[in-house]
């Protein structure tokens, strides 16, 4: 496979091509962080007003990582004659520090929304989601993924070419590229032989959410109650996630694109990709969160078909009934359900999934479909 018969994605570089929000927000090496997330003392980098559309364009961090060399445009090159991000250039030659015991995330904001205090909540809709550029890489690294330990095999310190992967010190990231078929785009992974994997896209931002109320340093890996790093592969266009508000202004942030994932994100990454993302950002305030999300304080996906209530913990079990408790407070606040019921319900008609297992804090989310309540009374 050659990437350079890549054609009809045109590349989106800073600055460039169709801006779909109010707000325009690039990816500045003096404004992100790589690998950490803002905190209460976090100074925004925007600030809207309530209800604001805002585009971002977020940056994928594979390319730019140290152990595939902190050189994007030399790496990224090795797999053919392709574009590489301004913007991911400039941050792997910059100052910023990143190493093995941090983050990888690419996180840009803050940005603060008029009106947002504690207590409230933070809508997110996400509007569109437009490919940065025509490929991503998924990458699997000793230590981390369903299987630390086993994968990946039969590795040396000497980086080579396997298919379109590169092996090096313990990582394997494997090259995928887009293309259109019979009308849909579809990602694409050498399966050596002349042979390929395709699979459908559906993109997402793994990383979204508001800043904890503490002056400690806050780690991009894990997720939480602030949301961040939910991998909730849900939240693509026509969804909306609601986040807990902690501070004053929200400080809302996002990153880790991904242009593909399966529930669990099991070799550690999904399909990383860089994309512009158009976000509008509005304040629920406290008094009305009952009527939307019940009784339920930690992050919530809706969808135009579900309610998807979420449950964190290291602990898989742990956050299973995490999971489990939300969507019962949920239903229960929301609707006025006895709590024996909507546990009764959702052991016969919730669909429970394996968000992740890949960030520390593992992923537990529920799936409560809308037509089930529309006669609700």
């Amino acid at each position: 496979m050659s990437t350079t018969t890549l054609t009809g994605f045109p590349t989106l570089q800073p600055g460039q091509g169709p801006v779909l929000g109010e707000h325009y927000l690039p990816s500045r090496a003096d404004e992100v962080r790589w690998g950490w997330l803002p905190n209460a003392e976090s100074s925004p980098v925007l600030g809207v007003a309530d209800g604001a559309t805002v585009t971002i364009d977020t940056l994928s961090h594979e390319g730019l990582l140290g152990d595939q060399g902190r050189d994007p445009a030399r790496y990224i090159r090795q797999f053919g004659d392709v574009d590489v991000l301004d913007d991911a250039i400039e941050i792997a030659a910059s100052g910023l520090v990143n190493t093995a015991e941090d983050g990888p995330h690419v996180v840009t904001g803050p940005i603060a929304v008029a009106g947002a205090r504690p207590g409230d909540v933070l809508r997110v809709d996400v509007l569109d989601l437009t490919y940065r550029v025509p490929y991503g890489f998924v990458s699997n690294r000793h230590g981390f993924g369903a299987l630390a330990g086993e994968f990946p095999e039969d590795q040396d310190s000497t980086p080579t070419r396997h298919v379109d992967a590169m092996v090096s010190d313990g990582t394997v990231s494997h090259f995928s590229w887009v293309e259109a078929r019979d009308g849909y785009d579809v990602g694409l992974i050498d399966a050596g032989s002349g042979r390929t994997v395709q699979f459908a896209l559906d993109p997402f931002l793994g990383l979204m959410g508001t800043a904890s109320a503490t002056s400690n340093p806050v780690p991009s890996v894990p997720p939480g109650e602030h949301g961040g790093n939910i991998d909730i592969k849900h939240a693509g266009v026509g969804a909306t996630l609601f986040l807990p508000v902690s501070v004053d202004g929200a400080l809302f942030y996002a990153g880790d694109p991904h242009f593909a994932q399966g529930n669990g994100e099991v070799a550690l990454t999904a399909l990383e990709a860089s994309l512009r993302a158009t976000v509008r950002l509005s304040v629920i305030p406290a008094a009305q969160l009952p009527g939307v999300l019940g009784g339920v304080r930690t992050p919530v996906v809706e969808t135009a078909t579900h309610w998807i209530p979420t449950g964190m913990d290291p602990d898989l079990d742990e956050a299973m009934r995490q999971a489990v408790r939300n969507a019962v407070a949920f239903l229960h606040g929301r609707f006025g359900v006895p709590r024996s019921v909507a546990l009764a319900y959702l052991s016969a008609a919730g669909d429970f999934e394996v968000s992740q297992v890949v960030d520390a804090v593992k992923g537990v989310h529920c799936l409560i479909r809308k037509s089930d309540w529309t006669t609700w009374v």
